[in-house]
């Protein structure tokens, strides 16, 4: 059988770093609060000017230099983002034109923080059907630029970066072995930004405006979220004939401590086995599983032969699972 494999990974995040305590200056928060709520005590973001191809293109050619896999060899490049540097064009071709993978096709996915998910089922897709053998896939985010800073309950959870993998056609028991992805569009108004589209046009009188604002009803978010997590990887598992006792590392999309570990809870997974960088890093949205693959991979704790779970979800609402052998 001819599967996706991850061949290479690489991740990027922008130089400047902003902690708990430098937000206490800014904002009616603290250290401790922010930390007992979302784990998080620092994030990276980009400076001004700096858009998510920017990021998204070192951490490309981090994945290809891992891979062994020159720019012209990339066939297909599928990039999750919910930042993306223009309305038109697409972030992928950007990225495409910064690395040089001149000979491929390039499209952008939106699903919010499930967007690699669902970028990473859409290029499986393309390689189990034959149509490509190489495929970049990317999550790129400067999502702090939406960010109203006199907000603590959105502000203090998002941070930029961007992370990479590159997949190869091949035959075998090792790649990808299933993916789960799921919407629920009834949910949009638990996470929303409402200015910017086409039903809702940025103007000079709601610039400065609520419809401006990332909002999010956490409350909500919290409950849905470890319930889809579980169900999602439940899935995974089922169309495997795999039990959670399979599995060696879990790699869920870094949105909050709380959630992350409420949900292995209920999959009955141990602490042990599961991935957390949200500290360093903060919520990167799409960015947030490539880099912690990244991570997980360069700090030997994922090993060949080893059973993945990923997982994540995101406002739409979305969600998607992806079950892999390493």
């Amino acid at each position: 059988m001819i599967r996706s494999r991850i061949i290479g990974t690489g991740s990027f995040l922008p130089p400047k770093v902003v902690t708990n305590f430098d937000l206490e200056k800014i904002m009616d928060t603290t250290d401790a609060w922010i930390q007992q709520r979302t784990g998080i005590k620092q994030r990276h973001i980009a400076e001004p000017g700096v858009g998510a191809a920017d990021l998204g293109a070192p951490a490309a050619r981090a994945a290809l230099d891992a891979a062994g896999v020159r720019p012209e060899d990339i066939e297909l490049i599928v990039c999750g983002t919910t930042s993306p540097d223009y309305l038109f064009p697409n972030t992928s071709c950007l990225i495409q034109h910064q690395i040089g993978a001149t000979r491929s096709a390039a499209m952008d996915v939106n699903a919010a923080c499930s967007g690699f998910m669902y970028a990473l089922s859409t290029a499986n897709a393309y390689v189990r059907a034959g149509v490509y053998k190489t495929v970049l896939v990317v999550g790129a985010e400067v999502l702090t630029y939406l960010l109203n800073w006199d907000k603590r309950d959105t502000a203090v959870l998002f941070g930029d970066g961007a992370g990479a993998v590159v997949l190869r056609a091949e035959k075998g028991e090792h790649g990808i072995l299933t993916t789960h992805l799921g919407a629920d569009g009834g949910a949009k108004d638990i996470l929303w930004m409402e200015a910017g589209g086409s039903k809702c046009k940025v103007t000079a009188e709601n610039v400065d405006g609520p419809e401006r604002d990332v909002r999010m009803k956490g409350t909500d978010l919290f409950k849905r979220a470890v319930v889809v997590f579980g169900e999602a990887a439940q899935k995974a598992l089922e169309a495997t004939n795999m039990t959670v006792a399979d599995i060696d590392l879990f790699i869920p999309h870094q949105a909050n401590t709380r959630i992350i570990y409420t949900a292995a809870e209920r999959l009955g997974l141990d602490r042990e086995k599961v991935f957390v960088n949200i500290d360093h890093v903060a919520n990167t949205t799409a960015a947030s599983i490539p880099i912690a693959i990244d991570e997980a991979l360069r700090t030997g704790r994922i090993h060949g032969g080893d059973i993945i779970m990923l997982a994540g979800f995101g406002a739409g609402l979305t969600w998607g699972s992806v079950l892999l052998r390493w």
